[in-house]
């Protein structure tokens, strides 16, 4: 039986291998490859299972579920929060990378349930702003 922390697990390496995907796609590789920096590194943590990793996963897969929301918004004309030219590859891939990070995020309350809400937010506000940070790096001229 898969315990919560393996799923996370396999849903952040989900996560990672569609943005990596999409670089390809794109042709923005470089970008592409410090944005997963965060969810490479939960990877790590969960794998490890390092006590705290699941919340720090949380921040990451929130981060990308709220990209693509703001994706599929755009390509059904709801919302210009984002803009661009989206190929058929990646809006599938934004499909896969959004299901993954549901499928994350379903698992983030079951895996650890007794660490104490300050090492739990702890972690979340610390892979939060690493993502953030990660997202705001990536885009400067590579």
């Amino acid at each position: 039986m898969w315990n919560a922390s393996r799923i996370i697990a396999v849903a952040l390496a989900s996560v990672i291998l569609g943005l990596l995907a999409v670089g390809i796609v794109r042709g923005t590789l470089l970008r592409h490859v410090i944005q997963i920096v965060p969810a490479a590194l939960a990877l790590g943590l969960a794998v490890r299972r390092v006590s705290g990793a699941a919340y720090a996963a949380l921040a990451v897969f929130a981060f990308w579920l709220l990209i693509m929301v703001a994706i599929w918004l755009f390509l059904l004309n709801l919302a210009r929060i984002t803009t661009g030219h989206f190929t058929p590859t990646e809006v599938a891939l934004t499909f896969l990378i959004g299901a993954s990070c549901l499928f994350g995020l379903s698992q983030t309350f079951r895996a650890e349930p007794a660490v104490r809400w300050f090492k739990r937010a702890a972690w979340a506000v610390a892979f939060a702003a690493l993502q953030i940070g990660a997202m705001w790096a990536s885009l400067r001229n590579y």
